[in-house]
């Protein structure tokens, strides 16, 4: 049929992309603007070969052939399907498995059923070129496009070269409609803001009677251990502990709290706190899963979400949340709050901020991981991610409480930035 189909090994073209533009093959080093990437190769491959399109065909690895962001942006691009192989590592490195085999069936059986009359291949791997032998004997031009080299020299197979019926050159002007390099030097994902209320807690001094309480136990270890245990009172005006103790217990804290030198709501009678890297000093007595009963009265989304609301949920995910992990927080906490049954869960979950309460963040992070955003190794999303997940889904509460409130958005925050938090 008079039609063109263009077959991409994303692996070499952004992998020489990036050497073009970068200086080496990693594409972590380039950033990919996918819809036009698509677009051009669309309006050029009609250019080239006089066919309107029937399909694109994006060819790449991923770990245990989930779909990584950028997967789930294309295959819902229209025109554009999307083959997986494997992608382990190995020495150090990571590499494709099963995606020039994919390629090579793919171009058989397009050629054999007669779905084309050209095929563009873009790829530089010379395993392809039985497949390319094959088309050509059913009858199909094909057309071999390659991706400037950075060194002046071929990135591309010579054999597979000489067996092309037309070839191209995608140059630098071509690329840079698309892809450019990272600055390295910026940010490549939101940050989230400064813990002034964790600076604050670990800079406060430690209260008398807190030294007292310390001092204490200090002498009742010291009576176990068989040594004469001084008075507690004889200790409570000495100096702050030494130095190697620099950063306070978590029932000094809670004695700081306590004594007002840090604002906080009050803790229950026998509260405790532990030390969590991802959520801060969260206080595990009492309320649902060891949460403090404010955060344990905020309902999550499950709870909030009917079954014909799940499956809408599931469709949007599908085709139009790309799994960016900025988007994929703000996507969280707009559907959280649209069906948020009053407004003021919103200005409570505001006031906690940093911290998402668990119950939240727990379902946060488990909805990020149907994007793909674990990392392969642990099976964690990777801590720069998670930053990202949480900055999104406060950017998102902030927009929300800003539109209610507007005059308190005008306000500067703890931070000295409009709205009080800027990710």
């Amino acid at each position: 049929m008079d039609r063109c189909v263009v077959l991409v090994d994303a692996g070499y073209l952004l992998g020489a992309a990036a050497s073009l533009l970068a200086g080496e093959p990693a594409r972590s080093r380039i950033t990919v603007d996918h819809a036009s990437l698509i677009q051009g190769l669309r309006e050029l491959a009609e250019a080239d070969t006089g066919r309107p399109l029937l399909r694109i065909y994006w060819f790449d690895g991923a770990p245990d052939r989930v779909p990584q962001p950028e997967h789930r942006r294309l295959r819902v691009m229209p025109r554009v399907t999307v083959r997986l192989g494997a992608l382990t590592r190995s020495d150090g490195r990571w590499a494709q498995k099963g995606v020039d085999a994919a390629m090579h069936a793919e171009l058989t059986e397009l050629a054999r059923n007669r779905a084309c009359s050209d095929v563009v291949l873009v790829t530089g791997d010379g395993d392809l070129l039985p497949g390319l032998m094959s088309a050509k004997e059913h009858g199909v031009a094909v057309h071999l496009w390659a991706v400037q080299a950075a060194d002046g020299d071929y990135n591309q197979s010579e054999d597979l070269v000489a067996e092309a019926d037309e070839r191209r050159v995608l140059d630098r002007v071509w690329i840079t409609r698309a892809v450019r390099a990272k600055d390295l030097t910026g940010i490549c994902a939101p940050q989230p803001a400064t813990r002034p209320d964790i600076a604050a807690i670990l800079s406060a001094p430690l209260p008398e009677s807190a030294l007292a309480s310390a001092a204490g136990q200090r002498a009742e270890a010291a009576g176990r251990n068989g040594a004469a245990a001084a008075p507690a009172e004889d200790h409570t005006d000495s100096a702050p502990p030494p130095a190697s103790k620099g950063v306070p217990t978590p029932k000094d804290l809670a004695s700081l709290r306590s004594h007002g030198q840090h604002p906080a709501p009050p803790h229950t009678a026998g509260a405790t706190l532990r030390w969590s890297s991802d959520r801060g000093w969260i206080e595990r007595s009492g309320g649902a899963l060891g949460e403090p009963p404010e955060s344990a009265s905020l309902p999550t989304l499950a709870q909030l979400t009917s079954a014909e609301q799940r499956w809408a949920d599931r469709e949007e995910d599908i085709t139009t949340v790309g799994g960016d992990p900025f988007e994929v927080g703000q996507v969280f906490a707009r559907r959280w709050m649209e069906r948020l049954p009053e407004s003021g869960h919103v200005q409570k979950l505001s006031s906690m901020y940093p911290r998402i309460p668990h119950r939240i963040d727990g379902e946060l992070l488990r909805y990020a991981a149907r994007f793909g955003l674990l990392a392969h190794k642990d099976d964690q999303i990777d801590e720069h991610d998670r930053y990202a997940i949480r900055a999104g889904f406060w950017r998102e509460i902030d927009v929300c409480t800003a539109a209610e409130h507007p005059a308190a958005a005008d306000q500067p925050g703890p931070e000295g930035i409009r709205g009080g938090r800027t990710p």
